[in-house]
């Protein structure tokens, strides 16, 4: 069993949402990164999303654009990030880690010589935001040998039969973006949100998480009442953008809003659950 069915596997036996913060690699400087997950894992992170820099992250919005602009000024690429996850597993060799990012980056360092570096260091999942499922057979199955979980988007507007290829090609987990635009949205509809869910579980028994909008820990709570993990990226990164000069600031205030958004999680789960008979 896989780092990432094994997390998901606890957390649902524990009734719990599994939370996913986001950060991106080497910002706000490369050697802040390490600290901060493990900042992340204490506060309550059950795993860990580590943005690959990009010069054109068309998905992202103008708060992550800008991290992988500083974190790419600073020298980051995409053996730093690797030499980053296998620092961190020095220390933790529990929590699972997915690298998330662009095709490009990994096209020209090798799909093959991607694909084992990024086991040897100790990722758990790679979810390239522009490789389509009908196009990465190639990579993913590079990914399945290696033991990598390869993971996919799915959108609101996704269709069916586009839903079922993502179905055959993901592991570990789906990530639905809960909303139409890029990432740091402002809005999101619960309701909406519970029904499309529900109608990928008919079609796939991955855990679902849900990212893309989720900006403090109310919303965080309302998602974790519908999804079976949160992710949050751009109310983190934003933290980092506010905390340039001084990044054990950052690390002090990232960890405080993964605490916050565990503590509503937890909570939201604790009011719907089924009584006791």
């Amino acid at each position: 069993m896989s780092r990432i069915a094994k997390r998901f596997a606890e957390t649902r036996a524990s009734g719990r949402a599994a939370l996913i913060p986001y950060v991106t690699a080497g910002d706000p400087a490369p050697d802040v990164t390490v600290p901060l997950l493990h900042d992340l894992v204490a506060a309550g992170a059950d795993l860990l999303e580590l943005g690959v820099p990009f010069s054109d992250p068309m998905a992202d919005g103008p708060v992550i654009q800008l991290a992988c602009e500083r974190s790419l000024a600073a020298g980051t690429r995409l053996r730093d990030v690797l030499a980053m996850v296998r620092e961190f597993r020095e220390k933790d060799s529990d929590t699972p880690v997915v690298l998330m990012g662009y095709l490009n980056p990994v096209e020209r360092m090798g799909a093959e010589v991607f694909a084992q570096a990024a086991a040897e260091a100790g990722v758990d999942g790679v979810l390239m935001v522009d490789l389509p499922p009908e196009e990465s057979s190639d990579l993913t199955g590079l990914l399945d040998r290696a033991g990598i979980d390869p993971i996919f988007l799915v959108a609101p507007t996704t269709s069916e039969s586009r839903l079922r290829h993502v179905a055959a090609a993901a592991r570990g987990f789906i990530y639905y973006v809960s909303l139409k635009g890029v990432t740091g949205a402002q809005s999101l509809d619960p309701a909406a949100l519970g029904a499309r869910l529900e109608a990928i579980r008919a079609i796939s028994e991955l855990p679902l998480g849900v990212g893309f909008g989720i900006r403090d820990a109310a919303t965080a709570a309302a998602v974790a009442e519908v999804a079976d993990a949160v992710v949050v990226g751009s109310a983190i990164v934003r933290l980092a953008e506010q905390h340039l000069d001084a990044p054990e600031q950052f690390r002090a205030a990232a960890a405080a809003l993964a605490r916050e958004m565990r503590s509503a999680m937890d909570a939201a789960r604790a009011d719907t659950a089924p009584a006791a008979v």
